[in-house]
């Protein structure tokens, strides 16, 4: 018992010192660190990787058909977790259906968390990843919210970039296409009753993928905002990668489609405060009302993914220093002002599938908010080119993670 209590105390310190690093504040006592912590076997380990290598691969598909997230690669990553005996080993096998019990809790209750990442082929033909350990950083937090049990990050990482080595064929030969990367978390406990789950799995399947739009990369967006649909609030789990934030958001993507528009600008509460765009995180560059050109965003207050492309963009745009950048709410109304005061400048959204997506007309209550960001493009196309630049290893940066 002396071993494992030590070991419950090297886990806690750990979270602690990861919480303060990521600036989530002091980390709580959860029952998935106890549960670690006394749990008789250790983390995941890369050392204990086990690889089951494909007979027959499949036939890689042509890079111009792409569908986002509809070709699937020869291998997938696994590794089980039990309450009684922590993680297992974890595995490479061939890409194959899963098996699970029909009471298993993820299909209950939601249990469940993931990440989305890329890896990117380089002129030079490495292979690279964008700052990835947030996106382990992240998941652990979604973990969390979910009762489901962290990992080792770093440890986990160097599995899955073990995965992404094998099918490094899988990897597109174009700059303007990518490998997506889908690390998901489940609960699989096969019991009814909503609780915590005592087992789980940890999976990485991995899909080849052109632009995330079907308009094609760089196109604009219009967006419908519709009060009547919320996506998150406070004391919720905006903030978090979990499947039950993205579900009940087809209803309203479906509406905005009906009315020829792509995507749905997210409002909350009765100031009609602005919070996302469609899975992106949003921002604006306008001319604000002390006269002074200011990039914004909504801070991340608890309704908001924390992005990891957000986090990049705002720390790119502090960089070069030309203008205030400014993480605060703003509502509907501030952008009707703006518009008709002729202040706004941009407006985009951000992430991991688009990079960056531009804006162009908003439709809110009947009417039509005109966006000028086309005829902008000041900061909307730099951000593309020195992110995607950064990514597919034109400029040479820490952010970037090379492959083996």
């Amino acid at each position: 018992m002396a071993s494992r209590f030590t070991k419950f105390c090297s886990i806690y310190v750990s979270s602690f010192r990861f919480s303060a690093l990521s600036g989530t504040g002091a980390k709580r006592l959860t029952p998935q660190v106890l549960i670690r912590g006394l749990s008789t076997d250790s983390d995941i380990k890369y050392d204990r990787l086990v690889v089951e290598p494909i007979t027959t691969p499949k036939p890689k598909p042509d890079v111009n058909s792409l569908v986002f997230g509809a070709e699937f690669t020869d291998h997938m990553l696994s590794v089980e977790w039990s309450a009684d005996n922590g993680w297992d080993e974890p595995k490479i096998t061939p890409y194959q259906n899963l098996s699970l019990a029909p009471s298993s809790s993820t299909l209950h209750y939601a249990l469940e968390c993931f990440e989305g990442l890329k890896a990117y082929r380089g002129d030079d033909n490495k292979l690279r990843l964008f700052r990835p350990m947030e996106n382990m950083r992240r998941l652990n937090r979604s973990a969390d919210r979910a009762c489901l049990p962290g990992f080792d990050g770093e440890e986990f990482l160097k599995c899955l970039k073990h995965l992404i080595s094998i099918d490094r064929e899988w990897v597109p030969y174009s700059n303007k296409c990518s490998l997506y990367i889908r690390p998901t978390l489940i609960g699989t406990q096969p019991a009814l009753g909503v609780n915590k789950s005592s087992t789980a799995l940890l999976y990485v399947i991995l899909s080849p993928v052109g632009p995330y739009f079907k308009t094609g990369t760089f196109s604009p967006v219009a967006l419908l905002a519709d009060p009547s649909f919320v996506r998150a609030w406070p004391g919720g789990c905006g903030d978090s990668k979990m499947g039950g934030n993205y579900g009940p958001t087809i209803l309203a993507q479906r509406h905005a489609e009906m009315q020829g528009l792509q995507q749905v600008l997210w409002l909350y509460g009765e100031e009609r405060q602005i919070t996302e765009v469609g899975t992106m995180n949003i921002f604006m560059l306008w001319i604000n009302e002390n006269g002074e050109k200011e990039l914004v965003t909504p801070p991340l207050n608890g309704m908001i993914l924390p992005g990891i492309t957000r986090k990049s963009l705002l720390e790119l745009a502090k960089s070069w220093g030309e203008f205030k950048v400014t993480e605060k709410e703003f509502t509907m109304e501030d952008v009707i002002k703006a518009s008709q005061d002729n202040r706004i400048k941009e407006m985009f959204g951000a992430g991991t599938a688009c990079v960056v997506c531009p804006v162009n007309r908003i439709l809110y209550e009947g009417q039509n908010i005109m966006i000028p960001t086309m005829e902008n493009l000041e900061i909307t196309k730099r951000f593309y080119e020195e992110l995607t630049a950064i990514q597919y290893g034109r400029t040479p940066s820490s952010w970037s993670e090379i492959v083996d």
